[in-house]
């Protein structure tokens, strides 16, 4: 299932729009900001499915009766552009377990690249809920490559993926190449485009350097 949450009218939408804003995204700080207050909303519409229980809350009058989360989620980030939303992520999932993954393109000289998964830091993840973030979902292999590597950790029950700007390339690539029908994406906008160097258009640029300076 893909839930695209600019389709309704939202302040989120604002979020999306500043985001993509060439004038804005000069305020590093405020890109992160709104990368991550796009985590947090992401985060309360996935905590509607999530499992609760019940449970008696003393106050300072009494008793009242409370819902709990049975489990908290394991959120897990493609380093570096997922921080800002991972934080984002965090601020709701105050409890859960973090998970952290290091993936990079290498470009060859005829403008194609691979991409490669470093290493994997992780909690088990048997029968757990992922929430796995990624600004940018353009092609879908650096996310589906981080799924599989992060199997290596244990078989969760549900994943969730959250993206800022993704392609319906990329979406339609990570349909098809997740092997597990327990997966929810979650897109603040889906672009048409994907050009040959594998940008999204209108896209928004470059989300790590955006939010943490240009890389060498």
């Amino acid at each position: 299932m893909v839930h695209i949450l600019s389709e309704q009218n939202s302040i989120f939408n604002q979020f999306v729009a500043e985001l993509r804003d060439i004038t804005i995204q000069k305020d590093s700080m405020r890109f992160r900001r709104n990368l991550e207050r796009m985590g947090e909303i992401m985060s309360y519409e996935i905590s509607k499915t999530l499992d609760y229980q019940k449970k008696e809350t003393t106050t300072p009058l009494g008793i009242a009766e409370t819902s709990h989360l049975v489990s908290q989620p394991v959120i897990a980030t493609i380093l570096r552009a997922g921080l800002p939303m991972h934080i984002g992520v965090l601020n709701y999932f105050d409890k859960a377990q973090n998970a952290f993954i290091s993936a990079y393109r290498r470009h060859h000289k005829d403008n194609t690249f691979d991409i490669h998964v470093e290493y994997v830091s992780s909690p088990s993840l048997d029968d757990k809920v992922l929430i796995l973030c990624d600004p940018m979902i353009a092609t879908g292999a650096s996310i589906v490559l981080a799924y599989k590597a992060i199997l290596s950790k244990g078989t969760p029950k549900h994943v969730h993926i959250i993206s800022a700007i993704s392609s319906k390339e990329g979406v339609d690539f990570v349909r098809a190449n997740i092997p597990t029908k327990n997966f929810t994406i979650w897109c603040g906008a889906i672009d048409e485009e994907l050009t040959a160097h594998s940008y999204i258009v209108p896209g928004l640029g470059d989300a790590g350097d955006l939010a943490f300076g240009e890389k060498i």
